[in-house]
């Protein structure tokens, strides 16, 4: 029976889907000369794939925010301690520490993608399906791991920086920073494809969120395999991460915005609601930063800076706050 509280949080998603429509059309159509047809089919042309991508990256964080948190039971964790940003970042290092940034794997997009998701996908089906085991499935340990080996990856990363040639390091830079300006088309196909494939692997899990986060003693009563339950949605979260990060570079903040802002405005249990919640608030996130970027700024701050500033207070208040109802 759908409740009074049920119908007004259909209400809040359907203004939220509007806005995000707003604010992807807005980005779409501002500032395009529609008298010439060849000047607007050409600004379609490199809007679209841009659009597509923080569409995906608020599909992929959002969706994987609110599942990471349900998991852990806090929701001031994001799935960037799981490690994937770090491990993001070291490759893209090592790559151009051994190879040069104008080897074939620092300057291909689609080769710079398939590898990133590869070692990506390696690294959270061995840590996160393998370790999770190995720790009595004990999700705590697994975010313990996770902490550990940022602050390990980041550490090889630096060192690898400091000795780098300083031309190399230069080209780098670019690809350690979140970006939406050089989207490449195919990229997008084959992380629909990975994402439509985690989502198909995962459907059951998924639809037994509601019912694992009454607790591990409940669910078992109910008949649900927790632990295995967990140990997939683990590796659905880094998977959908890892394609994120891929595709655009690090966005440290954005789950943790995005997943709380969910949270509190539709105040439910339902998970169905709270990652269309989420996903809706990425979008609108994503795409009115990004319109503000390259029509206020002209492409000199990249969205990634905002969201980590404008993250890290929201971080502290949402610290505030829980300390306050403790």
């Amino acid at each position: 029976m759908k409740t009074a509280a049920y119908r007004a949080n259909v209400r809040k998603l359907i203004v939220l889907a509007a806005l995000s429509l707003l604010a992807a059309a807005l980005y779409l159509l501002v500032d395009v000369n529609f008298a010439s047809e060849k000047l607007f089919w050409y600004a379609m042309k490199i809007r679209t794939p841009k659009l597509i991508a923080m569409l995906i990256t608020a599909f992929a964080i959002g969706g994987a925010s609110i599942v990471f948190q349900s998991i852990i039971n806090n929701t001031i964790v994001t799935p960037c301690l799981l490690g994937m940003n770090a491990l993001y970042t070291l490759i893209h290092t090592l790559v151009v520490f051994l190879a040069g940034s104008g080897s074939v794997l620092a300057v291909n997009a689609n080769l710079s993608f398939a590898l990133d998701l590869v070692l990506m996908g390696l690294a959270a089906t061995v840590i996160y399906s393998y370790l999770f085991q190995k720790t009595g499935h004990n999700v705590l340990y697994v975010l313990l791991i996770g902490t550990v080996l940022t602050s390990f990856f980041g550490s090889i990363q630096s060192t690898l920086t400091r000795v780098m040639d300083p031309n190399e390091y230069d080209s780098l830079l670019a690809s350690l920073v979140a970006s939406f300006s050089n989207v490449n088309s195919q990229i997008i196909l084959f992380a629909l494809v990975v994402m439509a494939g985690v989502l198909f692997f995962l459907r059951r899990e998924l639809a037994l969120l509601d019912v694992i986060t009454l607790g591990k003693a409940q669910a078992i009563n109910l008949g649900v395999d927790y632990d295995r339950c967990i140990r997939r949605l683990l590796l659905g979260v880094t998977l959908f991460i890892a394609v994120a990060t891929a595709m655009v570079g690090p966005i440290s903040f954005l789950g943790l915005i995005i997943a709380n802002l969910s949270r509190q405005l539709l105040k439910t249990y339902r998970h169905g609601q709270l990652i269309l919640g989420s996903v809706f608030f990425g979008m609108i996130v994503l795409v009115g930063g990004q319109l503000i970027v390259e029509q206020v700024y002209s492409y000199a701050i990249p969205v990634s800076v905002f969201i980590t500033v404008f993250g890290g207070i929201y971080f502290l208040y949402l610290l505030l706050a829980e300390r306050k109802r403790a």
